[in-house]
């Protein structure tokens, strides 16, 4: 199973969600909202504090990977142009993850919020 947890209000995310889509020839990875019942029930399963997270979360054959490395991760099931995106693992993590919380923290201010909780293309 390759899921993404995204926050499902976020403008950046639900576009984030349907580059994915569009890249995921193979339609291997799923998606849920972080305000859907599914998140909630794989948080809770997982024992993550869905009040901390401020992150796309990527789930693959029960590994969690959160920001940076998440975005990584997901970048090897691409195809096309955004698998390159793999080779930022070679930046240190917290570098990337400095990059990553920066954008994540102005995220509703730089791209705004959308009403819906339910974005397109949300599941395969």
């Amino acid at each position: 199973m390759n899921i993404v947890l995204f926050d499902g209000i976020c403008n950046l995310c639900n576009a984030s969600v349907r580059f994915i889509s569009r890249h995921d020839k193979n339609n291997t990875i799923q998606f849920a909202s972080l305000q859907s019942e599914t998140s909630r029930q794989l948080l809770s399963q997982l024992k993550i504090d869905s009040q901390k997270i401020d992150s796309i979360i990527f789930i693959s054959n029960e590994k969690v990977f959160f920001k940076s490395a998440a975005a990584i991760e997901i970048a090897k099931l691409l195809d096309g142009f955004p698998r390159l995106l793999k080779y930022f693992q070679f930046i240190p993590r917290s570098i990337r993850d400095c990059v990553y919380d920066l954008i994540a923290k102005n995220r509703y201010r730089l791209f705004g919020k959308t009403c819906s909780l339910q974005p397109p293309n949300q599941n395969k």
